[in-house]
This record gives C-alpha cells, sequence and structure tokens, in this order.
C-alpha cells in the first residue's frame, strides 16, 4: 500500500513537472521560494497560482527544495532565513501591542523607558530553530518594512535581544509610517545586544 501511493506520488510530481508551457518563465524569486520552504511566509494566493501555471517555477522550487534537503545535516541556524510580521492595528500611542512573526517565531515588544524607548526581541521557545539559535547565540537583526535597521545585536540564554530604540519617532507612529511591517534576520556579522 505504502509503495503504491509512493508511486502515484512520483507519477504526479513527474506529470507536473514534465509539463512545458510555451513563453513559461520564473515567476517567483528564490527569496519568496525558500521563504515559503522554511515556513517563513506562506505564499499569498496569487503566488501559488503563478506557481501551478509556471511549470519552471515549479521545477525550481523542486530543486531548492532538495538543495535544502541535502543541507539538512547542516545547522538549522542556515535553514532558517528569516521571518516576517506586520503591525495589525493602528496604533494611538508610541508604543503597539507586543506584535508576532506571522510564523509565531518571534515577539517585538516595545517598552517606554525614562530615556526613551526599548526595544525587545523574543524568540519563541517552541520556534524550531530555536535550539540552534539559542546554541549559536545567533547574530540578528530587525527591520521595519522599508529595510531600516531597528535592532540588531545577540540572543542572549533566555532567547532575548534588547536595545535601545533607535528613532526619534515613536515606535507605533514609526511602523505605520514605514509600511507597518517589520523582518527578522539573520546577520552574518558580529554584533553584540
Amino acid at each position: 500500500m505504502m509503495k503504491a501511493k509512493q508511486m502515484e506520488r512520483r507519477l504526479q510530481e513527474q506529470a507536473l513537472l514534465g509539463r512545458r508551457v510555451d513563453g513559461d518563465r520564473l515567476v517567483l524569486d528564490d527569496a519568496t521560494l525558500l521563504a515559503a520552504l522554511d515556513g517563513s511566509r506562506p505564499l499569498r494566493t496569487a503566488e501559488r497560482d503563478a506557481l501551478q501555471a509556471s511549470p519552471l517555477t515549479a521545477r525550481r522550487l523542486r530543486q531548492l527544495a532538495l538543495e535544502r534537503r541535502a543541507g539538512a545535516g547542516s545547522s538549522t541556524v542556515t535553514a532558517w532565513r528569516g521571518s516576517r510580521g506586520m503591525l495589525r492595528a493602528a496604533s494611538s500611542g508610541g508604543a503597539p501591542s507586543p506584535i508576532r512573526t506571522d510564523d509565531g517565531c518571534w515577539t517585538l515588544h516595545f517598552i517606554a523607558s525614562a530615556d526613551g524607548w526599548r526595544t525587545i526581541l523574543q524568540l519563541a521557545p517552541d520556534a524550531p530553530f530555536a535550539a540552534a539559535l539559542l546554541a549559536a547565540r545567533a547574530p540578528l537583526q530587525v527591520r521595519d518594512g522599508l529595510g531600516r535597521i531597528l535592532l540588531e545585536g545577540r540572543l542572549d540564554a533566555d532567547g532575548e535581544c534588547e536595545a535601545p530604540w533607535p528613532l526619534a519617532a515613536a515606535p507605533a507612529t514609526h511602523l505605520q509610517a514605514h509600511g507597518a511591517a517589520f523582518t527578522v534576520t539573520p546577520l552574518t556579522e558580529t554584533s553584540s545586544c
């Protein structure tokens, strides 16, 4: 029974990947496909439709998945490429409620202090890459929707990274004005938190 299901799955895969479409081109970039593979950003409906209509893009997704699987023996830290989040509702004050990434792996907190604001990035203990990031004391950065750095540093033993808010505008005001979005990504260079 198991072999029959495996055979059927392989035949479906070959039929899908073997299709040729005139004028086909890659309709999704590698970053989008990799984010879908590692779960940091699911494909939107239009992206899924485009993927299904483009055998070339489906073959690229398969290739990236195979490369990722082959590299699974290496560090999970390198498998995680980043997470995205959105400010869900307009906030009338300076600090929004804690906001989470779409994959639920990170929470961004803003705390008012005597000398301004503090930004705290918190890793969810059940994130699939949590153990690897904590063991590596991984360097991270948080950017706003337009790419400006909001926080940069290393996770501490509790899975948090904290730094002063780097801007004059309050967090909610700044985030709303800059796409209401943020990303958490690994850093390749050393920094401290």
